[in-house]
């Protein structure tokens, strides 16, 4: 079976809980709150794993949370590799409000890292050979300079592995610069990465390929939320809406949906197929509430969906 490695240089316990009304300055009686292993990374191999694929997981994880947190992971059943770090592991926070079904989100500043640290990580990677592909999701940990990109891309060269990031902000810049497989920016950092302050719909196309052709990217997936995903390579455009379902909760979306565009790619599919697999399962995510991933039954039924609007 193809081997996928997904690296969290960020991780956290997510913690969910259910309000019947926020309101300032006073004390709010929450609903018992939920635990869960998060993180970019992680959650695209949690999401693997539920689509009947194992995964490896590399982790930065430390003190009570982080020991919290390889606790939780363990439950999940696919193969870990945690580097310790002297700082405690984070923790968010989300919370939904019952009167308004609305959601607030509250993201805590990772622990400061140091170079031995994320050095420990950049060797993990590198001794896990038998990787054919790499995953890096979410943000950089304070003192991980994002130049580790370029070292990550070359660990990947030298196992010949192919190496899918999504990041934000300068992350994602210099990921593109070093030369990656694939990466799944939004509208906005799109048009960071063409040098584009406001990039509309009918662009992405024209600013998908000044990326490939000024960079060594070779696959660009844009997210757009409930419009679905578009994908783009040097000789593929395909645009993706998914159906119409009853969104809980955003929440994991955008992982789920990268976790089936790379289980798809492990079990050799096309791009198209990958990227209407993707759109399925991150759409799965959202009928979900708290930070719940996606869950194979309802994949397979918009992916049949999908699939069938496609070939109208």
């Amino acid at each position: 079976m193809t081997s996928i490695l997904s690296v969290t240089f960020n991780p956290a316990i997510d913690k969910s809980t259910l309000v019947p009304e926020l309101i300032a300055e006073k004390k709010l009686n929450c609903s018992s709150p939920v635990y869960e292993a998060g993180g970019g990374g992680i959650n695209v191999s949690r999401a693997i794993k539920r689509l009947g694929e194992n995964t490896t997981a590399i982790y930065m994880a430390g003190g009570y949370t982080g020991r919290a947190y390889t606790r939780l992971l363990a439950k999940e059943g696919f193969d870990l590799i945690p580097v310790k770090t002297k700082e405690s592991t984070r923790e968010n926070l989300v919370v939904k409000e019952i009167s308004s079904q609305k959601q607030y989100r509250f993201g805590m500043p990772g622990p400061a890292t140091t170079k031995r640290e994320w050095q420990n990580c950049l060797k993990a990677i590198a001794n896990f050979k038998q990787a054919e592909f790499i995953v890096v999701s979410g943000s950089l940990a304070p003192g991980i300079p994002t130049g580790i990109f370029a070292e990550i891309t070359h660990i990947a060269k030298k196992n010949k592995a192919k190496l899918i990031v999504d990041t934000s902000g300068e992350a994602l810049i210099q990921a593109v610069k070093a030369g990656v497989y694939l990466i799944k920016p939004n509208l906005r950092e799109l048009g960071t990465l063409a040098g584009r302050e406001i990039l509309t719909l009918d662009q992405i196309h024209l600013a998908a390929k000044e990326v490939i052709n000024k960079f060594e990217c070779e696959v660009i997936v844009t997210s757009m939320g409930s419009q679905g995903a578009v994908l783009i390579s040097k000789d593929l455009f395909l645009s993706v809406v998914p159906p119409k379902v009853a969104v809980q909760s955003t929440v994991g979306a955008g992982d789920s949906m990268l976790a089936g565009i790379v289980h798809s790619l492990a079990l050799n599919k096309s791009l198209t197929e990958a990227i209407q697999y993707g759109v399925a399962c991150g759409t799965a995510a959202t009928m979900n509430p708290g930070t719940e991933l996606c869950h194979p039954a309802d994949v397979a039924h918009l992916y049949r969906l999908i699939q069938s609007s496609s070939s109208i």
